[in-house]
């Protein structure tokens, strides 16, 4: 990895962890998700970096991908377990991290992911095998008597990419794939004391293009053109809908959907409705990580 890149990692980084840190003193009982969410994206866009992805704020049992479209009026309430995850970019080099705040009393359960990741970040070097960090975060998690999330996991970053290779496991797949020098990955535990799964649910309100195909209505064309300029980051719908309106945003993301050149990121429920942890920092893999969402 060169200097120049590295540096805007390391800067990409620093900005996630300050929105980060921002986000969450703004999370109170009363205060509308909604606003949480636009306050870090004001927050990351005045320090002249881009938003690898919409900030997202996942509630309870809800584990990921939660988003707030532009009408939602729902509010913190006394005893909720809030997940905040939030990415930016510089130039297209992304660094991606989560917290949990605990507007209730469920130490253990915020503890359980804290601790997995630390514990998972502790062995992070070249030729630490992906099994190892799977299990090094399940056994950290199963001592709370809790479980990991097995149907989410970290991942690579890359240019442009906030989900590339390798995935990193939250528990034992017994992968003997290596990390290499230079990688940057992210690491992000999920803690539950439900089954240990998510599935994807309805009502999406993130979107992220996969393919360039001809667009017929000009109303799409519209929106498209404005879609691609989020380089093929994730986007949130109401994005859209505060430059196009409700009406034009609808229809065009239906079209774009049924013609495949936008994929939908719903929300993910816990299978068993369980109550949902996370923690989460970007690193780039050295014989001394460094850890570059750390404040």
């Amino acid at each position: 990895m060169d200097e120049e890149t590295l540096e805007k990692y390391k800067q990409a980084g620093k900005i996630t962890a300050e929105a980060l840190a921002y986000g969450k003193n703004l999370i109170k009982p009363e205060v509308k998700l909604l606003d949480v969410v636009d306050a870090v994206e004001e927050f990351v866009k005045k320090k002249n970096a881009g938003l690898a992805f919409p900030a997202q704020i996942s509630v309870n049992h809800i584990a990921a991908h939660y988003c707030p479209d532009h009408d939602d009026a729902t509010v913190f309430k006394v005893g909720d377990l809030v997940k905040l995850d939030v990415g930016c970019h510089v130039d297209g080099f992304v660094g991606d991290s989560a917290v949990t705040v605990d507007l209730g009393n469920h130490k253990d359960i915020v503890e359980a992911s804290q601790k997995a990741l630390q514990n998972a970040l502790s062995i992070v070097k070249p030729g630490v095998t992906l099994g190892e960090i799977g299990r090094t975060i399940q056994e950290t998690i199963t001592a709370y008597n809790l479980t990991p999330i097995k149907n989410l996991s970290g991942h690579g970053l890359d240019q442009w990419e906030i989900h590339s290779n390798p995935s990193i496991p939250n528990f034992d797949t017994k992968d003997k794939t290596v990390l290499a020098e230079g990688m940057v990955i992210a690491i992000e535990p999920f803690a539950t004391n439900g089954q240990g799964w998510i599935y994807e649910s309805s009502n999406p309100t993130i979107f992220a293009q996969v393919a360039n195909k001809p667009v017929r209505s000009p109303f799409s064309r519209e929106v498209l053109r404005e879609i691609q300029e989020y380089n093929g980051l994730p986007f949130a719908r109401r994005w859209l809908v505060r430059k196009f309106g409700l009406g034009k945003t609808s229809f065009a993301l239906k079209e774009l959907m049924n013609l495949g050149i936008i994929k939908d990121h719903p929300p993910l429920p816990e299978k068993a409705n369980g109550l949902v942890s996370q923690a989460e920092h970007s690193v780039i893999v050295l014989d001394k990580p460094l850890i570059t969402t750390q404040l």
